[in-house]
């Protein structure tokens, strides 16, 4: 299962958004050695990053991009990376844990089943 498998699946019911925030490995940082992306120092850089992003994983999902003072990172610990279900009400369903090890969308899966079979009922 993966998140281009979700999408496709369940776009039609569910509104996906992919947000694009600080680079978790800059080459002048925490460098794991696959990309030449240096930390962002502006808006433009990041907004550039984000949109390449978009394009190179073929999600087919809309890519928002996060403030430099890191606001969305921060409020939902997304830090390197995090998938989350946000109900109608604006609460937080389900809330996978930290990637990558954490990042798990076939737990997702089963979250959007479970609410949007709730939301039926």
């Amino acid at each position: 299962m993966s998140l281009r498998d979700l999408y496709r699946d369940y776009n039609d019911r569910v509104r996906f958004i992919v947000i694009y925030t600080a680079e978790a490995h800059p080459t002048d940082g925490w460098y794991l050695g696959n990309h030449d992306i240096r930390q962002h120092s502006s808006m433009e850089e990041r907004r550039e990053v984000a949109a390449m992003c978009e394009v190179a994983m073929k999600y087919g999902i809309k890519t928002y991009v996060d403030e430099m003072d890191n606001a969305v990172s921060e409020a939902y610990a997304s830090m390197p990376d995090r998938l989350y279900l946000v109900g109608t009400d604006g609460r937080i369903a389900y809330a996978g844990g930290l990637g990558p090890f954490g990042f798990k969308p076939g737990e997702l899966k089963e979250a959007i089943d479970e609410y949007l079979a709730r939301s039926y009922d």
